[in-house]
């Protein structure tokens, strides 16, 4: 039975949902950092490391996340997911030692993450849209913002409530009961039920064909394989803006909430400010996702890591200053700016390297992205450990910035496939280029 409406807007949704609760669930790891480190008086660089570990361990997995979205497509991923992250938060209250979590939060949930959250997500999502990508995109990580202003609120409720411990159950539950089966809905891509791409009919023989976005031929008639990618400059200049990118991402997240808690911030207006970060989220990952459809990833990239750059001026300013309007600042520049790096980080890859192996090379790819995501927070903590405060971590953050937004300038998508807004100029100007 076909639908009134493209099956890509199912799949859409189904994201949507998995991402609100499966990265919110490990976002809630920076609710339980303070009274983890407050019952058992570890380290902060020795706490933050658990989550850090986590990165370490999507990033050995990431690569084989990859070949099995290649040979079992989306559902045999998202289960998979499902399992490890569930059972992984419904372990963790059983910690009585550092090592308990680094298994739990580390191995456990960090694994899980990778199927459930952006990695797992852009490994599948892109291939159902071509004009819209970044829009639907930015509409699916839309999500997590929603999760973050429901279940990040709730979730610290049950923190004061009843314990840490408790939350952390509730949490996995809640993955085990709603995203094992909404997951079963998903496809790889629109050929295996017999459409195309946005919806779109099927090309009729000998008619007239549709612009082609192509604008390096011999690139994109290259059959890319994980071997072939590596040996280019533009798989390390991915590799490089995606590990700064998630580097700056999570060492703003795990530590924003003990850094406005130490100046002097209320518990509330810390987790208002964590939540309100991914509610700006929303329309900040749609519009940019959008905007990069119309003027370029290369653009949307850089202006996300300006966001960042904005953001930690203002968490360094705070220590100076801690008012409130340097707090909705920062909130508005890391949310509505800089978490629209996701939006398109699936995009970036797909332009440069789709194809058969297309899930190989981005898992691969997502091995630099989330040792990027654990390097943050642990050199943050480390440097804060060091150092007694947090000036030097974030003034270094402003740096990895700018250095993500430059390495996806050199990889430049664009010279070899043409977002949907360009294509008027690239026919104007050669042509157009069939396949």
């Amino acid at each position: 039975m076909r639908l009134p409406f493209f099956y890509g807007w199912v799949v859409v949704a189904v994201t949507f949902v998995t991402m609100a609760i499966g990265v919110n669930a490990r976002t809630a790891f920076s609710l339980f950092f303070p009274p983890i480190i407050s019952e058992f008086g570890w380290e902060r660089g020795v706490t933050a490391g658990a989550f850090s570990f986590g990165f370490v361990v999507s990033g050995v997995v990431s690569p084989l996340i990859g070949r099995l979205m290649d040979r079992a497509g989306p559902r045999a991923v998202m289960e998979l997911g499902v399992l490890l992250m569930g059972g992984g938060l419904l372990l963790a209250p059983l910690t009585s030692a550092p090592w308990h979590l680094y298994v739990t939060i580390g191995v456990m949930v960090g694994a899980g993450s990778v199927c459930l959250g952006y990695s797992g997500q852009s490994l599948f999502l892109p291939n159902w849209f071509i004009r819209k990508r970044g829009f639907a995109i930015g509409i699916a990580f839309a999500g997590v913002g929603i999760g973050s202003v429901t279940l990040l609120p709730w979730v610290q409720h049950m923190i004061e409530q009843t314990g840490w411990r408790t939350a952390c159950t509730a949490m996995g539950l809640l993955i085990l009961v709603v995203l094992a089966p909404v997951n079963l809905l998903l496809h790889k891509r629109p050929q295996d039920i017999g459409l195309e791409p946005d919806g779109d009919a099927a090309p009729a023989a000998g008619g007239a064909q549709p612009v082609s976005n192509i604008v390096d031929p011999d690139w994109v008639n290259t059959e890319w394989t994980l071997k072939r990618a590596v040996g280019t400059a533009r798989f390390w200049w991915i590799a490089v803006g995606y590990f700064s990118g998630l580097y700056i991402w999570y060492a703003v997240q795990v530590h924003q909430t003990k850094f406005l808690l130490d100046i002097g911030f209320s518990s509330s207006v810390a987790v208002w400010a964590l939540g309100v970060v991914s509610l700006l989220g929303i329309p900040g990952q749609i519009v940019l996702g959008h905007i990069s459809d119309r003027i370029g990833r290369e653009w949307v990239w850089a202006i996300s890591c300006a966001g960042f750059v904005i953001c930690f001026a203002a968490l360094i300013a705070l220590k100076y200053q801690p008012s409130l309007w340097l707090v909705y600042v920062m909130v508005f520049a890391q949310g509505a700016l800089g978490y629209g790096l996701t939006s398109i980080m699936g995009a970036v890859v797909f332009e440069i390297f789709q194809g058969k192996h297309q899930g190989s090379i981005f898992g691969t790819i997502m091995l630099a992205a989330l040792a990027g995501g654990a390097a943050g927070p642990w050199v943050t903590g480390l440097l804060y450990d060091r150092a007694g405060d947090y000036t030097l971590a974030f003034g270094i953050a402003m740096v990895v910035s700018g250095l993500s937004a430059l390495a996806i300038w050199q990889a430049s998508p664009g010279k070899v496939r043409a977002v949907a807004g360009r294509l008027p100029k690239l026919q104007s100007g050669t042509g157009g280029t069939t396949p």
